[in-house]
């Protein structure tokens, strides 16, 4: 199955000034805050309409305490992907939807050791959501990746 993916920049929580600080860390999977805010790196995945393929939006979601050690601890487990999946909320503004992104309610599941987490939004009438959900078409995939590639554009709404 092909799959097409937008990887947005750092979370929208991340500040350039935490770079030094001891309790902040960024990866290109983990981030730490203060040492009170824990965020992963994970996939929310759409079909791609009549083609058999999926788009991938890269995104960060905060975690628990508890649910993040939980993971780091088991970042490099065989078998990890049988852990129940993690509450999350968003912590990425995709710009090519009309509303906010931040803080959409979902699920993380931890997937095998070397595959980014899948991130299931909840259920709701978000145009995300709704194309996780039903599936987006590849005239919006290209206009998506048109808009990543080229920000600034008049595609999506305006920060």
């Amino acid at each position: 199955m092909l799959q097409h993916h937008a990887h947005p920049g750092p979370p929208a929580v991340w500040d350039a000034a935490f770079a030094d600080a001891d309790d902040c860390l960024l990866s290109s999977d983990q981030c730490v805050i203060d040492a009170q805010h824990y965020v992963v790196k994970g996939l929310i995945e759409m079909p791609v309409v009549g083609s058999g393929e999926l788009f991938s939006w890269g995104v960060w979601v905060f975690l628990s305490r508890e649910n993040f050690s939980r993971a780091a601890d088991l970042w490099y487990t065989a078998g990890r992907e049988c852990e129940e999946p993690y509450f999350g909320r968003l912590t990425t503004e995709l710009l090519a939807y009309p509303s906010t992104t931040l803080n959409l309610r979902n699920r993380v599941h931890i997937r095998p050791v070397g595959e980014r987490p899948c991130v299931e939004l909840e259920p709701t009438g978000h145009p995300l959501a709704v194309e996780q959900r039903t599936g987006i078409t590849l005239e919006r995939v290209r206009d998506v990746a048109a808009g990543v590639l080229h920000p600034g554009g008049d595609r999506g709404r305006q920060p």
